[in-house]
């Protein structure tokens, strides 16, 4: 605030000569140790005289600055009676638990603060050499534990208060304009702020306290009687200080321009730049009136790290060109989907390699020397698996192009950004002293401190769920008028968020009900993200960057993924709120473990969970009919769809179409050309997902195992040959006739963006799974099981995919393989 920041000014000018305590040195909590001797009292050189009333001047700007502080404590707590007394009522704008979050233990500091200001005023209005202060700020200081208590819950505070603005539109407008009070001898009456700016003000007083206190003993003669209870003020608020310093939220600290004006960090991340037609790995920093997309330089040994500005932009000139306006990005070659999964196999491979060392208390170096490789494998998949495309523009000239790996997040920086764009901003060009002094304040700055790689996880993290996550999307409620409306839903594997179910467009609703439910595969996932979309079906409105119709957001929302709700056998159902727009979804969970138990159907009468010999000898048909008709509608209709066999299909389409196979239905061909292509390819998956035993069979999941593992290509041949031979005729031949369909769906792989590697991925694990006895023989960890046993399913598969026709007549007939007993 303007006055503040006045009586800042006023007390800077008074100290200019004088060594002023510096703001970062306080906030790192660094030890200063006024009483550890003779240093420091190099600091008390002034005359008995000066120094008083250079304490009179100190304090008076101290003074200033509590009453803005109290006012704004008091703006603060305004709505909170009237929020308290609405909360009983039938139409609450806040619920009980909410006030209390938001509004957590603000009226103890201003109680605080208020008895420290009243004590105070009459001292500093009655000065003389003889006024005694040091147990007013030593008794300040031993109520720091409420700003502990208040740091603490600020976060939640904050997140509460953003989530009740979004879905509350009266206590958005309390919330964007609440009324401080100008000192008693200001010009200005009242002043507006938001609610989030002075939830801030408490972080920002701990550090201005300790300030003044410093200054202050700078200022007091050593024999003075307040000297010994200033330095322990000083103690008690350093200490604290440094032990919530990292606990508080990224806005603690702000930069101060030249001109005086604050510039405060906003949000900053890992981004992939395309500079020069190839990615680069940015650390971008959003102020609030500017973007900088920097690099962190290396440095030597020891040495403070920097990070090295590569551009900025004020944001009063940057642009967001809409996708048709936009030039078409220079080429960036997708990286081939088989070499983002084999460096996934890499690093779950490593992390079991890991885990092994420590049991086995395996020597720190060779540890060091794995998460190295890790790290290394991880930096590459982040890297190269972004494709959603982010480009901003400069009015005066150029443009930058980003690739993130999800809508989500392109949504949260264009909003952020949005955001500080309704603020009256000027355009402004950096001097090289101005940029250099911003640069150099990113390090200190920034929040996200390292690279979202697993590496740099504590070991005592949650690793996350492996398993398959159940997601009912059931209906949305909160649109202002009717629209074309979808959902789509996000989980974190590897670093980085991908997309992985989308429900069908429900068309022309202000209220859709979409009621489909999705099996979501998890690879150590803790979040869950759904976003909420408008159709557009307008052919001009084409992105250049990747040629697809961008769809408007209309809201989104993440959630965790909380092991102890999540990991029981009933759906939990929740409510998901996003600008106004609730989102009702159930979900529940199944471990891989879980995953692996196959119940066996006790109707022998239908398809599913039948032996598949059964099912072949009733059909007199060498391919179960289930399996030919699902893969002649793919090919039919499916095989240029995106993502055909990894995208989830809706699992009520998928149960109807279990029910009509199982009660073998007239109408079943009828319902396939009707029905979804992902249902169809999904009822496929689980046909052999529910077999009693998988196709490739329990009894050869070991050799399968053992033979992948092969060396020599020779051995290898001959040893995978062998195992096909050696299954029974109806697994082999439903095999060969299904090896024949990926290859030819992977044909399509421009198109449908489906590798043959991503198609073994799929398949693998469920055409090959250990039974259930070798799978506990070995269960570590879920990673483990993930990492072991599906990266050599997915290789065995992918074996096959990649070899030359394979046809069962020559098979049978080729002696040149050597018969063992498997």
């Amino acid at each position: 605030m303007e006055e503040e920041e006045e009586a800042i000014g006023f007390l800077d000018k008074v100290l200019e000569d004088e060594d002023v305590f510096l703001l970062e040195e306080c906030e790192l909590g660094t030890p200063t140790s006024p009483g550890s001797g003779s240093p420091f009292l190099v600091a008390v050189k002034v005359e008995a005289g000066k120094g008083l009333e250079m304490r009179k001047l100190v304090l008076s700007g101290f003074l200033a600055s509590e009453e803005i502080y109290i006012n704004q404590l008091e703006a603060l707590l305004l709505p909170m009676k009237p929020l308290k007394a609405t909360a009983t009522t039938s139409q609450p704008v806040l619920t009980i638990q909410q006030i209390e979050t938001i509004f957590y233990k603000i009226q103890d500091i201003y109680e605080i603060h208020k008895e420290f200001y009243d004590n105070l005023c009459p001292k500093v209005q009655q000065w003389d050499s003889q006024v005694t202060m040091g147990h007013l700020f030593q008794k300040l200081a031993s109520q720091l534990g409420v700003y502990k208590a208040f740091v603490d819950n600020y976060k939640v505070a904050l997140e509460t208060a953003e989530k009740c603005s979004q879905s509350n539109n009266q206590f958005q407008k309390i919330s964007e304009e609440l009324k401080v009070k100008g000192p008693k001898d200001s010009k200005d009456s009242h002043t507006s702020v938001t609610m989030e700016a002075l939830l801030y003000k408490p972080i920002d007083r701990v550090t201005r306290s300790t300030l003044v206190l410093h200054d202050l003993l700078k200022h007091t003669p050593v024999d003075h009687p307040d000297y010994p209870l200033l330095q322990d003020a000083l103690r008690i608020s350093q200490n604290f200080l440094s032990s919530i310093n990292e606990d508080i939220d990224p806005r603690r600290t702000a930069v101060t321009t030249p001109k005086g004006e604050t510039r405060q960090l906003v949000k900053d991340g890992f981004l992939v730049e395309v500079s020069e037609g190839s990615r680069k790995l940015r650390h971008v920093f959003l102020f609030t009136d500017v973007l900088l997309c920097a690099k962190l330089k290396k440095t030597s040994a020891g040495k403070h790290q920097q990070y090295d500005c590569k551009w900025y932009i004020p944001l009063a000139d940057l642009v967001f060109p809409s996708p048709e306006e936009s030039e078409a990005s220079p080429q960036v070659h997708p990286f081939p989907d088989h070499e983002l999964e084999d460096m996934k196999m890499k690093i779950s491979a490593l992390k079991s390699e890991i885990q092994k060392e420590k049991a086995n208390k395996g020597q720190s170096r060779a540890i060091e020397r794995l998460k190295k490789k890790m790290f290394e494998n991880e930096f590459l998949l982040l890297l190269n698996s972004p494709t959603i495309p982010f480009r901003i523009h400069n009015r005066n000239g150029k443009s930058y192009l980003f690739l993130l790996s999800s809508d989500y997040e392109r949504s949260e920086w264009r909003e952020a950004i949005q955001k500080l764009q309704k603020k009256d901003l000027q355009a402004f060009v950096l001097s090289s002293v101005e940029l250099q002094v911003l640069t150099g304040s990113c390090f200190k700055l920034r929040t996200v401190h390292n690279i979202p790689v697993t590496s740099n996880k504590d070991d005592d993290e949650s690793p996350g769920l492996y398993g398959f996550l159940h997601v009912i999307v059931h209906s949305a409620k909160g649109f202002k008028q009717s629209a074309n409306l979808y959902c789509t839903l996000e989980v974190d594997s590897f670093g980085y968020f991908v997309s992985k179910a989308k429900t069908r467009v429900f068309r022309d609703t202000a209220e859709p009900k979409w009621d489909e439910e999705f099996e979501i595969e998890l690879e150590g996932s803790q979040s869950l993200r759904i976003l909420c979309y408008e159709k557009c079906y307008d052919k001009t409105k084409v992105n250049k960057d990747n040629n697809e119709i961008v769809d408007k957001i209309m809201g989104k929302g993440q959630i965790q993924l909380d092991p102890q709700t999540v990991e029981t056998k009933n759906w939990h159902t929740d409510v998901i709120e996003m600008n106004g727009i609730k989102v009702e979804f159930s979900m529940k969970f199944t471990s891989r473990d879980m995953s692996l138990k196959r119940t066996p159907s006790k109707k022998q009468t239908g398809v599913f969970g039948v032996k598949i010999s059964v099912v072949t000898k009733r059909e007199r048909s060498k391919v179960p009919y289930i399996v030919r008709q699902c893969v002649e509608e793919v090919e039919k209709r499916g095989i240029e769809e995106v993502g055909i066999y990894r995208i989830s299909g809706v699992a009520t389409d998928i149960q109807a179409l279990k029910a009509v196979f199982d009660a073998n239905n007239k109408d079943i061909l009828l319902m396939l050309s009707d029905m979804d292509i992902n249902a169809i390819a999904g009822t496929l998956k689980l046909y052999f997902r529910e077999l009693p035993e998988p196709l490739l069979t329990d009894r050869l999941y070991p050799a399968f195992m053992e033979g992948i593992a092969l060396s020599d290509p020779a051995a290898k041949e001959n040893c995978m040959m062998h195992l096909l031979r050696s299954l029974p005729d109806p697994n082999l031949i439903t095999f060969l006739f299904l090896l024949e369909h990926l290859k030819r769906v992977a044909e399509k792989e421009p198109i449908n963006k489906m590798s043959l590697h991503n198609l073994a991925t799929v398949f693998g694990p469920t055409l090959l799974r250990p039974s259930e006895v070798e799978s506990k023989a070995h269960l570590t960890s879920a990673a483990d099981i993930w990492s072991h046993d599906v990266m050599a399913q997915v290789q065995v598969l992918l074996y096959y995919l990649q070899h030359p026709p394979i046809s069962f007549a020559d098979l049978k007939r080729n002696t040149l393989y050597f018969s063992t007993d498997v």
